[in-house]
C-alpha cells in the first residue's frame, strides 16, 4: 500500500513539473513500526516495495528521496536511510547520522548511526543494484549547473553540527530533509524557524518533508509539516493537510550569493572544518531542462513591505538608523548647525 501511494504521488508530482521530490522519513514502512524494524518480513517487504516503485517510475525524469530501513550485510547493521532514486535506478543511499533516543524517540533500539563523515561508506546490494551507502553523498545534475543535492534525515538538522553544513560547503545548493517529527505544542514554530534559519546560514534551498496523517496508531500525532525555504525566506508551507507542497529554488541566485559571501568557504579553506569532510562523494545525474512556471511570489517592491504594520516598522527602523548616523556625523565634525 505504501509503495503504491508513493509512486502515485511521484507521478502526480511529475505531472505538476516537479524535478526534485522529497518524501518523509521511513515513509515506505512507516516511522512507528517499533521492534518490527528488526523483522526480516518487514525489511524484505521494504525492499520489494522499493522494487515496485523503481519499476513504476522508471520513465519519470525526476529525482526522488524516500525513506526506508536498509540492512547492511557487510557489518550486519540496520540503518535509517534515504534512497535517492531516478528513472528506475538507486543513485545512492544516505544513512541517518544522529539517532534520537530521548523523550518519545528510541531509534537507537533498532538502528545504527552512520558514524558521520568518517563512518559508513561502502556499497551494498539493494533491489539487485550495487549502491553506495554513506552519510556524505551529494548528487550533482550535469544538465543544470548549480543544482547539487545533499540529504539529511530529521534529527540531523536539530543537532549542534548538522551534516548539511558540510554538504553545503562541499557544493550542495539544495538540502532535502526526510523527517518524521511529531507534534507538541510550540514545536511547529521552532521547526519553521530552524529550517528557514539553516537555509539562510548555508545560502541554500532547504526542503523539509514531514510524516503526516495516517503515519501512526501509537501515542504520537504527525501533522505533515512540509516546508520549503531559500536563503532564510519561507517559500511554501503546509501543515495538517495531505498532498504536495511545491515551490521553485533559484540555484543561480544561491551560487551568486556564495561567490559574494567571502566567509562561505569550502572545507579545504575552512579552518574549522574537519579534514575528513573532504571525502564527500559526488554522484552525477541528469535532468531535462525546460521552462518553469513560477508559483512562488516575487514582490514587485522587494524593499517595501506590503503589510501596513510591517511597512510602518520598516520606515521607523530606517528613520532611526539614518538619525543615529547623522547624530554621529554631527558629533564627530563638531557641527554647531545643520
Amino acid at each position: 500500500y505504501n509503495a503504491e501511494q508513493i509512486f502515485t504521488m511521484m507521478r502526480e508530482a511529475d505531472k505538476q513539473g516537479v524535478k526534485v521530490l522529497c518524501l518523509p522519513e521511513l515513509c515506505l514502512t512507516g516511522y512507528t513500526c517499533g521492534d518490527l524494524f528488526l523483522q526480516d518480513t518487514l525489511l524484505n517487504g521494504a525492499e520489494e516495495g522499493l522494487k515496485t516503485i523503481l519499476e513504476a517510475t522508471k520513465n519519470l525524469d525526476m529525482v526522488t528521496a524516500l525513506g526506508l530501513p536498509v540492512r547492511d550485510k557487510w557489518n550486519n547493521k540496520l540503518y535509517n536511510c534515504a534512497a535517492v532514486i531516478q528513472k528506475g535506478e538507486v543513485l545512492g543511499l544516505v544513512a541517518k547520522t544522529y539517532l534520537p533516543n530521548y523523550g518519545e524517540f528510541c531509534e537507537q533500539r533498532w538502528f545504527s548511526p552512520s558514524g558521520g563523515f568518517d563512518g559508513v561508506d561502502h556499497n551494498v546490494t539493494l533491489c539487485g543494484q550495487e549502491v553506495n551507502l554513506s552519510c556524505n553523498g551529494i548528487f550533482a545534475c550535469t544538465g543544470k549547473e548549480n543544482l547539487v543535492i545533499g540529504v539529511e534525515i530529521c534529527e540531523d538538522l536539530w543537532v549542534s553540527r548538522p551534516p548539511s553544513a558540510a554538504l553545503a560547503r562541499s557544493g550542495a545548493t539544495l538540502i532535502l530533509n526526510l523527517s518524521a517529527s511529531n507534534e507538541t505544542v510550540g514545536k511547529a514554530n521552532y521547526r519553521r524557524n530552524l529550517v528557514a534559519g539553516q537555509s539562510g546560514r548555508l545560502l541554500c534551498g532547504y526542503v523539509y518533508a514531514d510524516a503526516g496523517e495516517g503515519e501512526s496508531t501509537t501515542d504520537l500525532v504527525f501533522s505533515g509539516h512540509n516546508i520549503i525555504a531559500e536563503n532564510g525566506s519561507l517559500l511554501a508551507e503546509r501543515r495538517f493537510a495531505a498532498g504536495l507542497t511545491i515551490s521553485e529554488i533559484d540555484v543561480q541566485r544561491l551560487a551568486y550569493e556564495r561567490r559574494r559571501n567571502t566567509t562561505f568557504t569550502p572545507p579545504a579553506r575552512d579552518p574549522m572544518a574537519e579534514a575528513h569532510c573532504l571525502g564527500v562523494s559526488r554522484v552525477a545525474f541528469n535532468l531535462k531542462v525546460g521552462e518553469t512556471k513560477l508559483t512562488r511570489y516575487v514582490s514587485p517592491n522587494p524593499f517595501v513591505p506590503a503589510d501596513a504594520e510591517d511597512r510602518a516598522e520598516r520606515c521607523n527602523e530606517i528613520l532611526k538608523i539614518a538619525a543615529l548616523g547623522l547624530k554621529k556625523r554631527l558629533e564627530h565634525t563638531r557641527a554647531r548647525t545643520a
